[in-house]
């Protein structure tokens, strides 16, 4: 596959948190296509229990300081970036005080699943919009891990599909294994305040972590099983709605295999 620009957005990545089964493909995979001459962008939340001091993270001035309507509340935008250790790149953080300050990640101390947890994935998946725009940048392939990064595919192709920059790019969704939460029903007023309307925003009716999956399925070129715990049923879901459906899951190294499902998605197009 010639050089692709390819942007890669996660809600966890290795070594600003603790290595698991998202975080861990989601250093080892981008630092892998940078190798292979890859451009690569990577994007995460900059939570407030990750360690700025040691992580070397600074804010980029130039790319902050716009703000971001959610639930009918500016909020502002801050980005940070860091240098990944022993590899030639970067990661962006989408920092916000409401949503990010806190220290943890999904859960409060009493391991309760966060009300605003919908609001923050909003704004997270927006924030990353809004940066690309501000660096001019246009990806050929954009892959998203875990369920905070899954509104983008379905806020790409609802609003800036005609959008140069977005216009023809190919969306990759990796699916993972979760504790079983709903969203509440705040997810729904937070859509519809954004005009989301109609078929796309009955897919979110009622949604728990898996059917954000199988949501944003609907607006996605391929997906990944990243879980083996993935069950059945999800992975059932997600393939109804999307043309290519891989399982790499269990595999140590699945960087051949996914570039492999780059290649197919890019080629379908060229094809069409």
């Amino acid at each position: 596959m010639d050089s692709k620009r390819i942007l890669y957005v996660s809600q966890e990545i290795h070594p600003y948190l603790p290595e698991n089964e998202i975080s861990k493909p989601s250093l080892a995979l981008p630092k892998k296509m940078n190798e292979r001459g890859h451009q690569v962008r990577v994007f995460m939340p900059r939570y407030g229990l990750i360690n700025e001091r040691r992580h070397q993270l600074h804010e980029v001035i130039r790319l902050s300081g716009i703000n971001i309507i959610v639930n009918d509340m500016d909020q502002p935008l801050i980005i940070k970036v860091a240098s990944v250790p022993q590899a030639r790149m970067q990661v962006y953080f989408i920092d916000n005080e409401e949503y990010f300050k806190r220290k943890a990640t999904f859960y409060d101390e009493d391991d309760n699943f966060f009300e605003d947890n919908d609001q923050r994935a909003i704004f997270f998946c927006r924030g990353v919009v809004e940066t690309v725009k501000k660096l001019g940048w246009s990806p050929d392939i954009i892959h998203c891990h875990g369920w905070m990064a899954s509104f983008l595919p379905m806020y790409l192709k609802k609003f800036h599909y005609d959008d140069p920059l977005f216009a023809e790019s190919k969306l990759v969704l990796s699916v993972y294994d979760h504790k079983e939460h709903k969203m509440g029903d705040s997810l729904k007023k937070n859509l519809e305040f954004d005009g989301i309307d109609g078929e796309d925003l009955a897919r979110y009716e009622d949604a728990d972590l898996n059917k954000l999956y199988a949501a944003a399925a609907h607006y996605c070129d391929g997906a990944v099983v990243g879980s083996e715990n993935v069950s059945q049923e999800v992975k059932d879901m997600i393939a109804k709605n999307v043309d290519t459906l891989v399982d790499y899951s269990g595999e140590d190294d699945q960087a051949d295999k996914i570039q492999e499902l780059y290649e197919t998605i890019v080629v379908e197009e060229s094809v069409a």
